[in-house]
């Protein structure tokens, strides 16, 4: 837990972590993608809100679930941990590899919205 008056250190969670996450319903993962980019593929069970019209507050209550942040390759979704941290919504998590780890795993991937 972070101290109080600073950031939270994001952790890089993998694909194992991620599916692992997902089939427990322990994670909430948040796309930070444009919807473009959802529409053309996205992982199972996430939920889109993006980066270019990030609100944290956006973000659907986790329910007790941990919220992970995902993107292309992971540099978006770190840029969306810091401003919902800096907002108070608490991410400690994303998902280091993003969408193009998930895909060259050959995990299962959705289209449209």
């Amino acid at each position: 837990m972070a101290a109080a008056g600073s950031m939270p250190s994001i952790e890089n969670l993998g694909i194992d972590d991620i599916q692992d996450g997902l089939a427990k319903g322990a994670i909430l993962l948040v796309d930070v993608r444009e919807p473009n980019e959802w529409d053309a593929g996205h992982i199972p069970g996430s939920v889109l809100v993006p980066l270019s019209t990030f609100d944290p507050h956006a973000i659907p209550d986790p329910q007790g679930r941990r919220i992970v942040l995902s993107c292309r390759s992971g540099k978006r979704s770190m840029t969306a941990a810091q401003i919902a941290n800096e907002a108070g919504v608490f991410v400690d998590a994303h998902y280091a590899g993003g969408f193009l780890d998930w895909v060259n795993h050959g995990a299962p991937v959705e289209t449209g919205s």
